[in-house]
């Protein structure tokens, strides 16, 4: 508890004595009525000024006005009718203890976030010209400084380490629970945890631009974006706020003038204290309170699982999911080509042919030449490679000298696709393959070819499983590859829907198409520069965080942290979750306050009743919202009637 807390607990324990004091004193008329005002201004003296200010701001008609007008007019009922102090003053102690209990629900919900979110230390351990760490603060790094890390210290800045290895913690960020592998050339993220060795890293964004401070922004103005539901409890308290207080009047005033007026009692106290009962019964707190704190707590669920949400509005555009359409490279795959197969020829081994490739293409740069040579490792060399040539748009060709075996031998080599193979008379027909191939030939003998693909990330084939599974009626690919690589990408994930060699304005017309056909809402998911428009066009976009471009990251409305197309469908999950949480709360709380307001207006239900509705209701309605911040892949729903 803060200090605020503290003190109101403090004072709700006193006031609960003082008024045990009183029961039991022989206190009565005046001198009963000025006691018991001693414990009611401690504990409500806070909610009769801010009643006071908005009366003076123009602006009375809040829960404020409604405690204070509903305990005065009982304790002035008590002293003129009944003696009975002790319910007006639970009244105002029962309010202060349900305020408490929100704060205290906020607080925690807001702790989740703050320790989650708590990752940017003060300082970097830049090196100096000796090499020697010094102490500065992370916000005056400059671009491309060398920091120096040690074990158990959390990295400051986004980086490349340039050298050590170790393992990385980056469960801050991404809600993984396993290591990462650090070493030189890994691109390190400000807020993760080195956890074994030590490492040198070259900056490569400032403070204000690194992973850490990005994710710390997209929590803080999350809530700036409000929900459909969130905008109905605002407009709806502001409405019903000033018609309760009418209501309340009406029913103070016009039954006792019009039993006067047919010569019956007008018995005003009477109805007087069933208006300030209706008044109390019919405080909107625990709506106005319940339905943001559930979306607050959602994102701070979401952002332990690593989904930051940029807004509660996005969680509701979730959970009214019907179609979800993916970018393939980067998204779906790793984006990174490697050696998925290797078909020899008769009378050769993959070995002899992966090490022909390897030293055929070892001058390379090209994506599918660090494929081959990626695959080949660090066996020993067999050939020494000269005459080296590329044949652009074809492939290589070469000579290869034996280092081992018969030492000196030379062969002639060529490396490439199909056509180049047919244009030298060494392979007729094609293959059905699909992929980059490249084929082999060593002096005029084919030897094979190594299958060059766009591998699949790990979660994605689970990822899409599980959207198919929580009722997402339409899955589709938009990509600017070749109509072979995306025809292999969606056999392999069971996507029927594909659209191949688009151009960003391609994407957005077929995204426009999808859109229009479907029932619900639309998400895409993406992480380049080239998918930012149709990561805005869409009804909620989600990037990946740590492939993505940081264009991508700001267009889109989610970011997933760790890469894993399988939180797509978690993040549906924890969104229906908390639509659902919403809803309950929202009938639960109108339907206890129908029923109590009719007993009130009818002279069913006393002050104690009217407390229940008001402060019980409200912390039941809190305990339910608190149950967004518990998520887990557990929480995606099986069938889609579940979105709202």
């Amino acid at each position: 508890m803060n200090r605020e807390q503290k003190l109101r607990l403090f004072r709700i324990c006193l006031a609960i004595l003082l008024i045990a004091g009183i029961f039991y004193s022989s206190a009565s008329g005046g001198l009963l009525l000025f006691l018991y005002l001693i414990p009611y201004l401690l504990i409500g003296y806070d909610v009769l000024k801010r009643a006071l200010l908005g009366i003076l701001n123009s602006e009375p008609f809040d829960e404020c006005l409604l405690m204070s007008i509903a305990t005065i007019g009982a304790l002035a009922i008590a002293f003129l009718k009944t003696g009975e102090y002790t319910e007006a003053v639970a009244v105002m102690i029962f309010y202060q203890t349900g305020e408490l209990f929100e704060d205290w629900a906020v607080a925690k919900s807001r702790k989740n976030i703050t320790s989650l979110m708590d990752l940017r230390p003060e300082t970097a351990g830049v090196l100096n010209e000796n090499g020697e760490p010094e102490a500065v603060p992370a916000q005056k790094v400059p671009v491309g400084s060398l920091i120096a890390v040690k074990p158990g210290e959390r990295i400051p800045l986004d980086g490349i380490v340039i050298e050590g290895h170790s393992g990385i913690n980056t469960a801050a960020l991404t809600g993984e629970s396993l290591p990462r592998d650090a070493k030189p050339g890994t691109l390190v993220h400000s807020g993760t945890i080195n956890l074994s060795g030590y490492l040198k890293i070259r900056t490569t964004k400032s403070f204000d631009d690194s992973a850490a401070s990005q994710i710390l922004e997209l929590i803080e103005t999350a809530g700036l974006r409000k929900s459909r539901s969130e905008r109905f409890v605002t407009r709806f308290a502001r409405i019903y706020t000033p018609l309760v207080v009418y209501a309340a009047l009406a029913l103070a005033l016009l039954p006792p003038l019009i039993l006067t007026a047919l010569g019956q009692s007008g018995n005003w106290n009477e109805w007087c204290y069933r208006a300030l009962t209706f008044l109390v019964i019919s405080c909107p707190c625990a709506l106005v309170i319940s339905i943001p704190l559930s979306f607050f707590a959602g994102i701070g669920g979401a952002s332990r699982q690593g989904i930051l949400i940029k807004g509660t509005a996005f969680m509701e555009v979730m959970a009214n999911t019907d179609a979800v359409v993916f970018d393939k490279t980067g998204t779906l795959t790793t984006g990174s080509f490697e050696v998925t197969d290797l078909h020899s020829a008769a009378g050769t081994d993959k070995e002899e042919l992966l090490s022909v490739l390897a030293h055929a293409e070892r001058c390379s740069d090209h994506p599918a030449a660090r494929a081959v040579k990626k695959a080949f490792g660090e066996r020993a060399l067999r050939y020494e490679t000269s005459d080296y040539r590329e044949i652009p748009g074809r492939g290589v060709q070469c000579r290869l000298k034996e280092l081992s075996g018969s030492p000196g031998k030379e062969f002639a080599v060529l490396a490439g696709n199909q056509e180049l193979l047919q244009e030298r008379g060494i392979l007729s027909g094609g293959t059905a393959v699909s992929g980059t191939l490249v084929h082999a030939a060593l002096d005029g003998r084919y030897l094979g070819y190594a299958v060059i693909s766009d591998s699949l990330k790990s979660g994605a084939s689970r990822g899409l499983s599980a959207l198919r599974n929580c009722g997402i009626s339409r899955i589709a690919m938009l990509t600017g590859d070749t109509e072979d690589a995306a025809r292999d990408i969606a056999a392999k994930l069971n996507i029927k829907e594909f659209y191949a060699g688009l151009l960003p304005e391609d994407k957005l017309k077929f995204l426009e198409k999808i859109i229009s056909e479907s029932k619900g809402k639309v998400l895409f998911a993406g992480d380049g520069i080239n998918d930012a428009p149709v990561l805005a066009r869409a009804d909620a976009g989600i990037a990946m965080g740590g492939l993505g471009t940081d264009i991508a990251v700001s267009a889109a409305d989610v970011v997933l942290m760790d890469d894993d197309p399988g939180k797509i469908a978690e993040a549906i999950g924890i969104s229906r979750k908390c639509l659902r949480i919403v809803r309950e709360n929202i009938w639960f709380i109108i339907g206890i306050k129908a029923g109590c307001l009719l007993m009130g207006a009818l002279g069913l239900a006393g002050m104690w009743l009217a407390v229940f509705a008001d402060v019980g209701v409200m912390i039941l309605a809190v305990m339910n919202a608190m149950r967004c911040l518990f998520t887990g892949r557990a929480d995606s729903p099986k069938k889609n009637q579940e979105q709202g």
